[in-house]
């Protein structure tokens, strides 16, 4: 059951902030200057592996006796404060977990919205504009439901990573003190020889998981490009 929890909160978490920090990281840069630079910026841990994120932040989230090497940690002690385990502090450490993928996440998002945000129809902004329309509101009632398909494609790529996330859970805390999630329980039961019945239903129960999530997609898709 802790696991199943667990899961839920990576799939409701994650997507939707990943989403949201690179849609309006993408629409903040659009057209600056050093947009290319920005953007670079963060896409950069895209291309660290989850298992490379998990020991970066390990030097965020350290904890222990005497001297602090873990950032957080070395800031609150040097306001006097007792370090945190961060990674035992049940239930935020799964937040403190999910933190990763978002960081790896935001820059997936950016560059896809970014190079959808680009293509919205010139035409429509400068009607918009015309019409007296503020920025936020071009952006709400012209930008936003011409990017919708892209924004889908974001939130279910990203929704199967966190279904299948299993890296970030095994480098940071092996699935101690309640992080555990469904796919490293799948893997744990397994490694574990005499429970390979309960690995492989925990498989089934990630294939139903991810099942609509790609339904969902398709169908979207398929509407999208009936009306073009």
């Amino acid at each position: 059951m802790t696991a199943l929890l667990n899961t839920l909160v990576w799939v409701l978490v994650a997507p939707v902030v990943s989403t949201i920090i690179g849609l309006a990281y993408a629409a903040f840069i659009d057209k600056s200057r050093g947009e290319k630079f920005f953007k670079l910026l963060v896409f950069m841990p895209m291309a660290i592996s989850f298992v490379g994120a998990s020991i970066i932040f390990k030097f965020f989230y350290d904890a222990r006796q005497g001297e602090q090497i873990g950032v957080l940690n070395a800031i609150i002690t040097a306001f006097g404060a007792k370090p945190v385990d961060w990674l035992g502090l049940e239930p935020w450490n799964t937040l403190f977990l999910v933190i990763i993928l978002i960081w790896t996440q935001a820059g997936f998002a950016m560059v896809i919205l970014s190079a959808a945000i680009k293509a919205v129809p010139a035409e429509q902004l400068e009607a918009a504009a015309l019409d007296g329309t503020t920025p936020w509101q071009s952006f709400m009632n012209v930008t936003l439901p011409g990017i919708r398909s892209s924004v889908i494609v974001v939130l279910t790529t990203i929704s199967i990573a966190s279904l299948k996330v299993y890296d970030i859970v095994s480098s940071m805390t092996g699935g101690r003190s309640e992080t555990t999630v469904l796919a490293y329980e799948m893997v744990r039961q397994f490694q574990l020889g005499s429970r390979t019945g309960y690995s492989s239903a925990l498989a089934v129960v990630l294939f139903v998981l991810v099942l609509p999530i790609i339904i969902y997609n398709v169908r979207q898709q398929k509407k999208q490009g009936g009306t073009r």
